[in-house]
């Protein structure tokens, strides 16, 4: 199983911007940032199909958030700046790894938390 890893996350204050990275162990079709805010259920932030490079966004985020990859690498990055206290949350990775339509791998999440 492909193995994901996240890192970039932290406590930043309001109007700062992180980048947070995410690196797969093996091949994938698409890999992809989801987050869990307290108390609410999880959501899609961004993802990036390497073939063909078509990249999506949560409709909210675009321009403030940036989603890029290195296919050589597994690896994608999502630059977010501008952040608010609404976007603390735990950011997960997730990958397509059998086919492209469905993420079947997983990251453990990464702590962002920013504060007004």
């Amino acid at each position: 199983q492909v193995q994901l890893v996240e890192s970039g996350g932290g406590l930043v204050q309001a109007g700062d911007s992180l980048r947070l990275s995410c690196s797969a162990s093996g091949h994938t079709y698409v890999m992809g940032l989801f987050r869990r805010a307290p108390r609410k259920a999880r959501e899609f932030v961004a993802q990036i199909t390497w073939s063909g490079g078509e990249i999506a966004y949560k409709e909210s985020e675009k321009g403030r958030f940036t989603i890029s990859g290195d296919i050589a690498k597994n690896t994608v990055y999502l630059q977010m700046n501008s952040l608010k206290p609404e976007d603390t949350a735990v950011y997960s990775c997730a990958a397509a790894t059998r086919t492209a339509s469905v993420y079947d791998s997983w990251g453990q999440g990464t702590q962002v938390t920013v504060s007004s």
